[in-house]
């Protein structure tokens, strides 16, 4: 990589790798393998630099190489060794405002119970705050697959959680349109 090109890089990693680390721990809840996450995402992404740099939105293209690395990186059987006893709360983490501690560590532990890819898609929708279309771009999938999935991810948060959702949305974002409305 060219020195100009290697201090662009830097830069752009050096201001959006919390923003990364976030979303990596939500996906996982694990502070260790979240780096580890972001790691793997951030060589692919450093190897792709030129390309990275031409997308007309370079943080969907890097958010859509940190999901893929989760998922793929649940894939590996290394990856169901748990070496720590209880989840770490990662520092730097944004609180959520309306939510109070006892709230957000309900929420939390239910959301990591969630299937791994309807657990992507409710931090991609409801954390990163991202539309429809544009989750279906990272994960690669129909639009109708990422609201099928946000709505089984929601059932199945709720279900966790029992009498205490008030956390959780009543319908995914665009229930109760008319297809093609969404």
């Amino acid at each position: 990589m060219r020195a100009a090109d290697e201090r662009e890089y830097v830069e752009y990693v050096t201001g959006a790798l919390p923003g990364f680390r976030r979303i990596a721990h939500l996906l996982c809840r694990d502070p260790h393998r979240a780096d580890d996450i972001v790691q793997t995402a951030l060589t692919r992404l450093y190897v792709h630099w030129r390309r990275a740099r031409a997308a007309d939105d370079i943080d969907r293209y890097v958010r859509a190489i940190l999901v893929r690395s989760f998922l793929s990186e649940r894939r590996l059987a290394w990856a169901r060794v748990r070496l720590t006893g209880a989840p770490v709360d990662t520092p730097g983490l944004a609180p959520v405002p309306e939510a109070d501690v006892e709230t957000r560590a309900v929420v939390r532990a239910a959301l990591a119970r969630v299937p791994r890819r309807q657990r992507a898609v409710l931090v991609l929708r409801f954390l990163c705050d991202l539309p429809v279309a544009e989750v279906a771009e990272i994960l690669g999938c129909s639009e109708g697959t990422v609201k099928s999935q946000t709505a089984h991810g929601l059932a199945r948060l709720r279900a966790l959680m029992g009498g205490q959702d008030a956390a959780v949305p009543a319908k995914p974002p665009g229930a109760g349109h008319h297809r093609g409305e969404g």
